[in-house]
């Protein structure tokens, strides 16, 4: 079976579902049913992640078996309302790494409490080149940043009376594009991307009746973009820790967006060295294209469980993005490698 387009269809349906950290509960369910469906038994954590054992039962650990636990993450990107302005715009708080300057005119949504949800513009104030003359000058920041909604509004308290108060959540427009060039765009191919390419692995498991020497657990995690998605539930018979997120690609690095990247050592350190060196050799193995390489900025859901003090190894792959934590690339070929790469590693 052509794994690669269940895998990009599954993508594809997960970006549509707005889900920056903190607001991922419709998201996740639609993952967990996506998992029933395979035939497995997945439960949500107190988190609202999604925990799956993919060859065994969640209630019975098995030391003997040498556990690995295989993360990525739903969460996104996404801002927040911090105030309403007098003037019927709203002042926003980035959630997570978002940045103003590649975020500016992108379309977002705001979510009240209610659930109604509006359309609006992230924009810098006074957006119009032929009225502001230091618009070319003024460095983008969420100081000069404001999203405009899209109703006649133009007071603090009509925009009160819409419903919309300080907590709501702001969603951007990701905004999918796959060309028939094979490549992926998208705002939040970090990490919705690795999360496909993890259904995916389940549903080849579950389809070609694969027995997989080690227990298998995925857990989709929830708050990755804020630095604490895999720093809880961990299963007691797990020894290692393998994180799918997205392979940095730019400038200083190796990999490209065909490819999936080997994370050897990132902002938070090394990754396990016996951990690194066995991808290696399953990427060989396999004669996968690949790319290893050390990620300057960079921190992971693996190394998030590593700070929580769980005693496990750790390791990081995925395909290669470009542009990351804006309008990002990545290739179907980058997919379809990271596919094979996690085959020869879980046996």
């Amino acid at each position: 079976m052509d794994y690669s387009s269940y895998i990009l269809e599954e993508t594809k349906e997960i970006l549509g579902i707005d889900s920056p950290s903190g607001y991922t509960k419709e998201v996740a369910q639609y993952v967990l049913e996506k998992y029933r469906e395979f035939g497995y038994e997945p439960v949500f954590t107190k988190k609202g992640g999604v925990l799956v054992c993919l060859n065994g039962s969640l209630e019975e650990n098995e030391p003997q078996r040498d556990g690995i636990l295989v993360e990525a993450h739903i969460d996104t990107l996404g801002a927040m309302v911090a105030e309403i302005m007098t003037n019927g715009r709203l002042r926003v708080t980035p959630i997570g790494g978002l940045n103003a300057n590649n975020a500016e005119a992108e379309n977002c949504k705001i979510i009240t409490r209610q659930g109604k949800k509006y359309d609006g513009t992230f924009q810098m104030k006074n957006a119009s080149v032929h009225v502001n003359k230091e618009y070319s000058s003024t460095s983008r920041s969420f100081d000069v940043m404001e999203v405009v909604i899209d109703e006649m509004v133009s007071s603090k308290e009509e925009v009160e009376a819409l419903g919309i108060m300080t907590g709501d959540i702001v969603c951007f427009d990701p905004r999918t594009v796959i060309t028939e060039s094979g490549y992926i765009k998208s705002r939040f191919l970090d990490d919705k991307l690795s999360v496909g390419i993890l259904l995916g692995y389940a549903k080849y498991l579950k389809e070609e009746n694969v027995k997989a020497d080690r227990k298998i657990y995925h857990h989709i995690t929830v708050f990755e973009e804020v630095g604490h998605g895999g720093s809880a539930s961990v299963p007691e018979d797990v020894s290692e820790i393998l994180s799918v997120d997205m392979g940095c690609v730019g400038e200083g690095l190796a990999c490209k967006e065909h490819q999936v990247s080997i994370c050897a050592k990132d902002s938070g350190g090394p990754y396990h060295y016996d951990v690194v060196t066995n991808l290696i050799a399953c990427a060989k193995k396999a004669n996968l294209d690949f790319a290893v390489d050390v990620y300057p900025f960079y921190g992971s859901d693996a190394e998030a469980g590593l700070r929580a003090g769980y005693d496990v190894k750790h390791g990081l792959i995925g395909a290669g993005v470009y542009a990351s934590h804006g309008y990002e690339r990545s290739h179907k070929k980058g997919v379809e490698n990271t596919f094979c790469l996690l085959k020869e590693y879980l046996g």
